[in-house]
């Protein structure tokens, strides 16, 4: 389990890289990443363009393998979280690039337009002499090659005479290979080759019309990311020492300073309540759909929604420290990260460029020496193939006269068709839009790894105290001989137990702040351990005693054997009695209890009907987690108590023989579980460490994220196996029929536009099947 553990933000870098465009750029910057003697592991998205690596020792400046990176063609830089705007810019850098992508391609297929009239001239159907002319379709193609696809050819180029082969090296390869062909027929005919100036501008409009596509899509992927970070506004509304109140931005924040928030304000740093009032929407973060209520005291997160009145806020945490930073910078680290089903396709998209420029040479040097001497009706039949050329237009269309113009075209075509694109995008796009859903609805998986696990567990172990149950006790009944005093049993016991931290004494204090009873100040308090407290209070003579009920009775306190027995066998074991006497009389009884979440029937009855083997750990007493146990069906064989962390890890270890295990917990005591388990999930409400030490955290307190961020990790594996089939059976059945499999047998052919259209779709369609998950 410690490998799949991510590493502490001092441990870890997340690279911006520029310039991946396939799976093959993926591997040559994860390759440059790994081989570099600082870094531990390296994981690269190609959809959010993000390198995480984590590094064997804590700071190690990494400014070489930077300009490595940078140097050879990617370029790259350390993200910054200083700022949480940064992500706001990003956002502004790909809508600029999107931009450019679009104009690139208005470019290209206005060349494309003009060429394709050159064919209705020559057949006839228009008058414009210019057109009809070689040297201008020779024009109209180099335009094409310096203009909209000159950076295409910059970085193919680049990536060949650098030993590492890419996407735009096939394309680059394919494109001049028809041009300089054309180039060689125009200037020297007696050779006898056909001319491509079709070519390049046909496949370079198709090849921008999928990137502008891809991009489109790819950018809807990270618009969950997107959402969280405008979560923070940019100004804040400071209060001065002489209560001026100034808008500042949120980067000249300090801690310890004081801001002002209207109502409708959202919170743009977490913050400590000092002064007001207000009810707080913080289901942005956490998916909890009811406001949090806001008083001196509570602290609130950056990104939540202030929604009634004002209040003042003491700064706590600013930037990267923030709830939201923290958020946004877990989720883009989880994208980075690679699940193991990707290993496979990033294993052959690595190769795949050398593999697909074998076979291109091959089909090349077949089809010219071999194939059309052994069938040599396949020059006849060739114009029947797929999109490809009539006879209006032989010299511009390029119909395979000669043995060379078919094995220049079958070669281009394997070179355009093949994709390592959706190989390398069938994996990334579901992990970034999966893990981004689910940040949306406050369940934050700390990687791709982590997605796929939770796809396969099978047993679920449940912490108690905390997890299914609110963690603290609360007054769930009382009684009381005349029931005008009520209120008065209430005061006297909360007053004299107001200094105690005892988690019964707390239950009674905050029954009485909710019924809005002033306390009175103690004048003297004894403290008995195990017993209870007795003392003096304000403006009340006799003696206070709160305590159990055997100590109570053996104070001499008058005692009515029959009331006591009743209300003790009211209760169950689970459930602790507290008895309340002033001076020689009894006033009452509280009954005392850890409440059970509110939805942790729905939870657990989900999770059993999916067929999850469900068992329940804890430290607490043998009657309190029966007691609980029973109430939620748990059977004795699934039910263990008074365990200590060691034995839950033990217990925990036994499972594993039986299938993949999640632990669910949220104290200190889970976390060598949380660590050991297949998947550790923590209730967003428990300690940091427990956070700290699980793989999966749901933020609030909202139990029936359980099952259903499971059920996303399950929907997100289906699409990438999906994409994956799609991936490899495209390539599996385009390339052999670019080669020209099926052209002796049924003379289809497959023109290099049409490869490179389907090069395009293919890309094209594992990221839409990937934002279908957004449906869910």
């Amino acid at each position: 389990m410690s490998s799949k553990k991510i590493a502490k933000s001092k441990d870890s870098i997340l690279l911006d890289v520029d310039g991946m465009k396939c799976g093959s750029c993926v591997q040559a910057v994860e390759k440059i990443l790994k081989s570099h003697p600082s870094i531990k592991d390296a994981s690269v998205n190609l959809v959010t363009k993000t390198a995480f690596i984590e590094i064997k020792e804590p700071n190690n400046n990494l400014t070489d393998v930077i300009q490595t990176l940078t140097s050879k063609g990617f370029p790259s830089s350390e993200r910054d979280y200083q700022k949480i705007s940064n992500n706001l810019e990003l956002e502004s850098n790909e809508n600029q690039s999107l931009w450019n992508k679009w104009r690139q391609l208005i470019i290209a297929t206005s060349l494309l337009i003009l060429s394709g009239m050159g064919h209705l001239v020559e057949g006839q159907k228009l008058s414009i002499p210019l057109i009809g002319l070689l040297p201008f379709h020779a024009g109209l193609a180099t335009y094409a090659l310096l203009g909209p696809g000159r950076s295409i050819l910059k970085a193919g180029l680049k990536a060949a005479i650098i030993f590492t082969p890419t996407m735009d090296t096939l394309v680059s390869l394919g494109v001049l290979s028809a041009y300089l062909a054309s180039i060689t027929a125009l200037i020297w005919p007696e050779v006898g080759w056909p001319c491509f100036f079709n070519e390049p501008v046909m496949l370079l409009g198709f090849v921008l019309l999928g990137r502008f596509l891809e991009e489109r899509a790819r950018v809807k992927t990270g618009t969950a990311l997107k959402e969280l970070a405008k979560l923070q506004p940019e100004t804040a509304n400071l209060i001065l020492e002489n209560n001026e109140i100034r808008e500042i931005r949120i980067g000249a924040l300090r801690p310890g300073e004081k801001i002002q928030l209207l109502a409708g304000d959202r919170i743009p740093v977490d913050g400590l309540v000092i002064k007001g009032n207000s009810a707080i929407d913080v289901s942005s973060l956490t998916g909890e759909s009811l406001p949090l209520e806001a008083s001196p005291g509570i602290e609130l997160p950056s990104g939540s929604l202030n929604l009634e009145s004002t209040i003042t806020l003491e700064v706590q945490k600013i930037g990267s420290e923030t709830a939201i930073a923290k958020i946004i910078s877990l989720v883009e680290e989880a994208q980075a990260r690679k699940a193991p089903i990707q290993g496979l396709a990033d294993k052959v998209a690595g190769i795949f460029c050398y593999g697909v420029t074998t076979l291109a040479l091959t089909t090349f040097l077949f089809w010219w020496k071999i194939g059309t001497r052994v069938w040599p009706e396949v020059l006849e039949v060739s114009n029947t193939g797929l999109m490809q050329s009539h006879h209006l237009h032989n010299h511009l269309m390029n119909t395979p006269q000669t043995p060379i113009g078919l094995s220049f075209q079958l070669s281009i075509a394997v070179l355009v068709v093949a994709c390592p694109c959706a190989l390398g995008l069938a994996t990334p796009t579901v992990i970034t839009v999966a893990s981004g859903e689910a940040a949306k609805r406050g369940w934050l998986f700390k990687g791709g790894d982590i997605i796929e696990m939770a796809s396969k567990i099978s047993q679920i172990i449940f912490d108690k105290t905390g997890t299914l149950t609110i963690g603290r006790p609360l007054v769930i009944g009382c009684w009381e001989y005349k029931e005008s005093t009520r209120n008065l049993m209430l005061k006297v016991a909360a007053s004299i137990e107001q200094d105690s931290r005892h988690p019964l004494a707390q239950a009674i204090i905050q029954e009485a702040h909710q019924k809005g009873i002033k306390l009175e100040k103690v004048t003297s308090s004894t403290t008995y351990p195990g017993r209870g407290l007795a003392g003096k209070i304000n403006n009340f003579e006799e003696l206070i005693r709160v305590g159990t009920p055997e100590w109570i009775k053996s104070e001499g306190v008058e005692w009515n054997e029959n009331i006591a027995n009743n209300f003790k066998l009211s209760t169950s074991k689970a459930q602790s009695i507290v008895s309340v006497a002033m001076g020689s009389k009894l006033l009452g009884f509280f009954l005392i209890d850890d409440q059970i979440r509110k939805d942790a029937f729905l939870s657990i009855n989900k999770l059993r009907s999916r067929g999850f083997s469900l068992n329940l750990f804890s430290g607490d007493r043998d009657s309190a987690v029966l007691s609980l146990g029973k109430k939620l069906g748990f059977s004795a064989k699934q039910i263990q108590w008074q365990m200590l962390p060691a034995d839950k890890l033990n217990k925990l270890n036994s499972l594993k023989n039986n299938g993949f295990v999640a632990m669910i917990g949220d104290g200190i005591n889970d976390a060598p579980a949380l660590a050991a388990a297949d998947l550790g999930i923590a209730i967003g409400t428990g300690t940091q460490i427990a956070q700290d030490s699980a793989d999966l955290v749901l933020l609030g307190e909202n139990l029936e994220a359980i099952p259903n961020a499971l059920q996303l990790s399950k929907q997100a594996m289906l699409k990438i196996r999906q994409n994956l089939v799609w991936a490899f059976g495209y390539n599996l059945i385009a390339l052999p029929i670019a080669a020209g499999l099926l052209l002796p047998s049924y003379g289809l052919l497959l023109s290099p536009p049409l490869a490179a259209l389907l090069m395009a779709l293919s890309s094209i369609s594992v990221v839409f099947n990937a934002l279908s998950l957004k449906s869910k």
